[in-house]
């Protein structure tokens, strides 16, 4: 999108959208919980009858501090969420062996393991993408046992695949052996439930889903990128959401959500919106709205979050224990709020750190993020004509530095494209690190 067309854009006010058009609404509510009971909101896997709470923790973001110039998860920090976690009602907790340098599963592990095994599921996945040798696969799957101080997983997933279709699940996972180890797993009980988690193509998930309906491999569940812009408005290299649970939907396939809030960027959405939310909803948060709406749709067993400290996991419990499913009314506001936000220029990067470590020191999430939230917090430079424009440019060229030292910043990405297979929403990074850059550069030297 061109800069004026942005500022003409974003200048125009609301969108009037009629209820029919947006196409969002649930084919089936789920059963409202009287507002105000201050319990924890259960779906009932109808599986295996596994009562598992509609809000999961996602253990990606997990607290780092400093330790003799290393990041490590700070484990007193973990073990008080948990704790807190568990104690109001929350069951289901997502981790994996890639997550924060591998660091995720000991940390989940060490402070899950202080409760009853009874308390909580454990969903862990086979994230074997660099080394997807059967001795590679092999070890991963066994050290996640060890890590997580357990000898069962509730939920088990082949990781992220989708991108590359049938062939490049069969590399993963079938040439390897692994599908048929993990099948006689799930047979032994060791593995409860098999599914994966997806990020592609609708044809992508038409092949995997074909392998269930073949009987080929049968999925006890799915897990999804789910929330109110990837409904209808993913990118055009991802399935929206409504198809994919909708097919999901019609084989009784439970649907685990992941990234309900798009990497946090529906915690802060831009100021205008973020009004229209408080002018209606006064006493909850914006992200609320994100969960309300996951949680609207029945076929839904469980919405992750990951929560890096006590506030928003105090928040997003008390949106999951003073529950309200989203009225159609609601449904089409947000639609509405959906097309202001496509009108700015973010990137679609949900801070998954798939893509790194860069092989050339790039902190490609760090760049998006800072860039992203400027936009958000309506501290953008656009063009010199705005107003406040020179404490604008100021105030981003400093914000920059101060966020991304200079040799891990955009203009030293040398477009090597290293990290375009490790994105899962298929974002072109080089090209955005390019626009970023060249966004910085002209505002350096006062072309915009």
């Amino acid at each position: 999108m061109e800069r004026r067309d942005f500022i003409k854009i974003t200048g125009a006010g609301a969108l009037a959208l009629s209820a029919a058009a947006v196409g969002c609404a649930p084919k089936k509510k789920a059963v409202a919980v009287e507002e105000g009971t201050g319990e924890m909101v259960y779906r009932v896997n109808p599986v295996n009858g596994d009562k598992v709470s509609l809000l999961g923790f996602g253990c990606m973001r997990w607290p780092m501090i400093d330790q003799d110039g290393q990041m490590v998860i700070d484990q007193e920090a973990v073990n008080e969420m948990v704790d807190y976690a568990i104690e109001h009602g929350v069951n289901y907790f997502d981790t994996s062996p890639a997550y924060l340098q591998g660091q995720s599963e000991k940390a989940a592990g060490i402070a899950l393991s202080r409760h009853p095994r009874d308390k909580y599921f454990i969903a862990t996945k086979l994230s074997n993408f660099g080394d997807q040798s059967p001795e590679a696969s092999l070890q991963m799957y066994k050290d996640s046992f060890e890590q997580l101080k357990t000898d069962y997983f509730d939920y088990y997933l082949l990781h992220a695949i989708g991108s590359g279709g049938v062939a490049a699940f069969r590399q993963r996972y079938v040439d390897n052996g692994m599908m048929e180890f993990l099948v006689k797993e799930r047979e032994a009980g060791r593995i409860r439930n098999l599914g994966f988690s997806f990020h592609g193509k609708p044809s992508e998930f038409d092949e995997l889903i074909a392998l269930h309906d073949r009987g080929e491999y049968h999925w006890d569940f799915v897990q999804i990128e789910m929330n109110y812009v990837d409904w209808t408005h993913a990118d055009a290299r991802n399935a929206n959401a409504i198809y994919l649970y909708n097919e999901l939907d019609k084989r009784g396939i439970p649907i685990v959500i992941m990234e309900p809030l798009l990497g946090g960027r529906l915690a802060n959405v831009p100021d205008d919106i973020a009004a229209q939310m408080k002018e209606r909803e006064p006493d909850k948060s914006i992200a609320s709205w994100a969960f309300r709406f996951c949680g609207t749709y029945p076929r839904v067993l469980c919405t992750l979050s990951g929560m890096t400290n006590m506030d928003p996991l105090i928040d997003n419990i008390k949106t999951f224990t003073y529950f309200k499913p989203l009225t159609d009314e609601e449904l089409a506001f947000l639609e509405e709020m959906v097309f202001k936000m496509k009108a700015y220029p973010t990137v679609n990067c949900t801070d998954c750190k798939y893509c790194m470590p860069c092989p050339w020191g790039i902190d490609i999430p760090g760049i998006f993020k800072h860039y992203n939230t400027a936009i958000q917090d309506g501290r953008y430079p656009q063009t010199q004509e705005q107003k406040d424009y020179k404490k604008l440019k100021r105030a981003y060229l400093v914000s920059y530095d101060r966020a991304i030292p200079t040799l891990r910043q955009a203009d030293h990405c040398i477009q090597c494209g290293e990290c375009l297979s490790h994105c899962p929403q298929s974002i072109p990074i080089p090209r955005e690190l390019q626009r970023i850059n060249r966004f910085v550069e002209q505002l350096k030297q006062d072309t915009l």
